[in-house]
């Protein structure tokens, strides 16, 4: 009888890279979506049959998420360093000309995989939605700790809601998001965050 090993390995291309498919799945999810990413897609874009996909990576749920992290640790990465910024305003400075800059980029798809996969997706892919809702949920929080850090640091003023202001950070940034998606160009993000920073309520 064959081994589970065997049956894993057929239908991969001889040259199969773990690492290399899942960079080619996140293209797609990343242009797409969950629900709008289809097995056909996915199958030619990295090169493998349907069973070999699942064999390696699980369902089509297992291989989003890992795509997922993949966008989390890779193309966002910056967003870690953004909250590592000396200030609030050079947080948020960063944190949105870095994703102006990566969603209006020529080498990767318009948008946030994040905010645009949590809109595209509908009841079959309610789990997935959830999910994802809640890693902006947890995006915002971030933002209000860090805005809470600037207020201990008296970096930003007493009075200064920091749940609000996450809230305006988030919303501006899933804005940007879909900006981006519909067209707008990288320098008119750029001058949005450019009014954003010279409105910063930093501590008068």
């Amino acid at each position: 009888m064959e081994t589970k090993e065997i049956k894993r390995q057929r239908g991969r291309p001889p040259s199969f890279n773990h690492d290399e498919a899942l960079d080619k799945a996140l293209q797609v999810f990343w242009s797409h979506g969950y629900e709008g990413a289809s097995m056909a897609e996915l199958t030619a874009a990295m090169g493998m049959n349907k069973p070999s996909i699942y064999a390696a990576f699980g369902n089509k749920e297992e291989l989003f998420r890992q795509a997922l992290n993949k966008y989390l640790n890779g193309p966002v990465s910056y967003i870690k360093e953004a909250m590592a910024q000396p200030t609030s305003k050079e947080a948020v400075e960063m944190l949105l000309t870095k994703s102006a800059e990566l969603l209006c980029g020529c080498d990767s798809p318009r948008g946030c995989m994040i905010v645009q996969g949590a809109l595209t997706v509908g009841q079959t892919g309610e789990i997935i939605k959830q999910e994802l809702v809640s890693y902006r949920q947890g995006f915002e929080s971030m933002l209000k700790k860090r805005f809470d850090q600037a207020k201990k640091e008296s970096d930003l003023a007493k009075n200064v809601d920091t749940a609000k202001l996450a809230k305006y950070v988030a919303t501006l940034h899933q804005g940007i998001s879909v900006q981006a998606s519909s067209g707008a160009n990288k320098k008119e993000l750029l001058g949005v965050v450019q009014m954003v920073i010279e409105n910063w309520p930093g501590n008068h």
